[in-house]
């Protein structure tokens, strides 16, 4: 008999000269209030994943390439959202010209409703809502499943 796999994705984290700036910035995307674990660590709790954030001096003790906020260029964090087009209007009320949009919401050829943006750090973030009946679909064989309407 063999054993199943048990490893688990526990969380991606971000590192961040700012952390009370990027928390903010994530609780409005997420709808989460942060939970901060210690002084300079943040846990973004979602019902899929964890996203969390942290300072430089948590990431120290890595002397080569050693992890540096603002540094982000080859990840695009996902959020599957309940309605792109309500929260992407949250933001821009926020935060106005300081959002920095690289794509307005546009149905995408596979069915997802996306914007793309970028936090204040640089990094890249992807919000979408499946809104064909092939994005709906191809969202229910995927994880996270879309959560269920609310009544």
């Amino acid at each position: 008999m063999s054993k199943s796999n048990s490893v688990q994705l526990a969380s991606v984290r971000l590192i961040t000269d700012d952390l009370p700036r990027l928390v903010r910035f994530y609780e409005m995307i997420t709808g989460v209030t942060a939970q901060y674990l210690t002084e300079d660590f943040v846990e973004v709790v979602t019902p899929s994943a964890t996203f969390a954030l942290s300072t430089p001096e948590r990431v120290a003790f890595i002397k080569e390439n050693t992890p540096r906020a603002g540094a982000n260029n080859t990840a695009i964090f996902e959020f599957l959202v309940e309605d792109v087009e309500v929260l992407f209007s949250k933001l821009l009320d926020e935060y106005g010209d300081d959002l920095h949009v690289v794509q307005s919401p546009v149905t995408m050829p596979w069915g997802n409703r996306s914007v793309l943006i970028r936090d204040p750090e640089g990094s890249l973030i992807n919000l979408y809502t499946p809104v064909t009946p092939g994005g709906i679909e191809l969202q229910q064989n995927r994880t996270p499943k879309m959560l269920p309407e609310s009544s």
